[in-house]
C-alpha cells in the first residue's frame, strides 16, 4: 500500500467522523460546563458520582473510568472537595478504600447543568437519528467501549 492508499483507508474516514462530531459536541457541552464554573472532568466526576448508588465510588474506579491518572484524579477531587461539591469518605466496609461521595451542592450542580446537556445532546445527536439508528449507535459504541477498555496494557487498568 502506498501513501495515497493509506490515506484513503476507510477505517481513517470512520474515525474521523468519529473524532468530528466528538469535537463539535463537546465544544457545546465545555462552554456550557464553563458558564457553570466546571470543567469537562470536574463535570464528568459529578455525573458518574451522581449515577451511582448513594451518590458515592471508589477514587480507584474514578481513575479507571475517567482515564485520569491517580494523580490527576485526586487533585480533580481536591478541587471538588474545596468547592464542596464533593466528599472524601472512608469506606465503611473497607477502611483502606476511600470513596468520593457526591454532597448535596454537588447533586444541585448536577441539577442544573443536566437540562443543557440534555437539550445539547438531543440536537445535536438525538436529533438526526432515527430511533433505530440510536439505539444501534448506542450498541456499537459499548461494544467499542468495552473493547478499548479490556484491551488496555494490565499497567493503565
Amino acid at each position: 500500500m502506498d501513501a495515497s492508499d493509506l490515506l484513503s483507508d476507510p477505517k481513517i474516514t470512520l474515525m474521523g467522523l468519529f473524532v468530528e462530531a466528538y469535537t463539535e459536541v463537546m465544544r457545546e457541552i465545555s462552554a456550557q460546563e464553563r458558564a457553570h464554573d466546571l470543567s469537562v472532568a470536574e463535570f464528568d466526576v459529578l455525573l458518574r458520582l451522581g449515577r451511582s448508588p448513594g451518590s458515592k465510588l471508589r477514587i480507584t474506579d474514578l481513575v479507571t473510568q475517567t482515564g485520569l491518572t491517580s494523580g490527576g484524579m485526586t487533585r480533580l477531587i481536591d478541587r471538588l472537595d474545596k468547592r464542596g461539591l464533593v466528599e472524601r469518605v472512608t469506606d465503611p466496609t473497607d477502611r483502606r478504600v476511600v470513596l468520593a461521595h457526591l454532597t448535596p451542592a454537588g447533586a444541585a450542580k448536577n441539577a442544573t447543568v443536566i437540562p443543557g446537556h440534555l437539550a445539547i445532546i438531543e440536537r445535536t445527536l438525538m436529533h438526526p437519528l432515527t430511533p433505530t439508528e440510536r439505539t444501534n449507535l448506542e450498541h456499537a459504541l459499548r461494544k467499542i467501549r468495552d473493547h478499548a477498555l479490556e484491551s488496555r496494557p494490565n499497567s493503565e487498568k
